[in-house]
């Protein structure tokens, strides 16, 4: 049992890290979206949630996670693939919302992940009734909160038994798992853009950090 427990937590401190720079790789930079302000926002969002969700749970259907520890090894460039749907769905919200300029990373963190890791996001986006208050936070910063999240996502498929279920239901589960979180990530962005939103000012520090990455760092932190 002991063998076991330790297995999976050092399965988790190495999942963690390489979960959190694939979340970097889709947070750095905001799609392009073809999505013009409508008269009707939700509306729209809801239809545009509706075939991402759709497109997630084909994407995810022909997932097949063997069972054991380390099975997330073959389940991240699924949620890779889930996040690049996603983040593209959040763009396309803001734009019909007519708040693409209000779309960074920071903003881009919180909509994909306020339902995996609420008090995580806390750290970039506070909510206050119907207003948002975002914070810009520096690379550093930025870094800290996303390891939080890998490390709370491969938790999550390594410690509570992902790995066991999805063998088992196949494609309904990897598929219905994907549809519920793609389904989470629109309603997130549908409150956060119909909501007032204010950015804190950025000092200049953290101003030139969001302008440009150190290569060295990035590539130290991710090791």
């Amino acid at each position: 049992m002991q063998d076991r427990r330790f297995s999976k937590r050092n399965a988790q401190l190495k999942a963690g890290p390489r979960i959190a720079e694939a979340i970097l790789d889709f947070v750095g930079q905001t799609p392009v979206s073809t999505e013009l302000e409508a008269r009707k926002p939700e509306l729209r969002a809801r239809a545009i949630a509706a075939t991402a969700a759709r497109r997630a749970a084909v994407t995810s259907s022909g997932l097949s996670l063997p069972p054991g520890p380390l099975g997330w090894l073959t389940l991240l460039p699924e949620l890779r693939s889930l996040w690049q749907l996603q983040t593209q769905l959040v763009a396309d919200i803001a734009g019909c919302y007519g708040k693409t300029a209000e779309l960074g990373r920071e903003e881009m963190i919180y909509c994909l992940f306020r339902h995996t890791d609420a008090q995580a996001v806390r750290d970039l986006v506070a909510q206050i009734g119907q207003r948002f208050v975002v914070q810009r936070a520096s690379r550093p910063q930025v870094q800290a909160v996303v390891l939080k999240i890998g490390m709370h996502i491969a938790q999550r498929l390594i410690g509570k038994g992902i790995s066991r279920w999805i063998p088992v239901f196949g494609a309904l589960g990897a598929g219905a798992y994907a549809y519920y979180d793609t389904a989470q990530v629109a309603d997130t962005a549908i409150e956060f853009f119909a909501g007032v939103i204010d950015v804190e000012a950025e000092d200049a520090q953290v101003g030139s950090d969001r302008a440009e990455w150190d290569v060295d760092d990035e590539r130290r932190w991710r090791r």
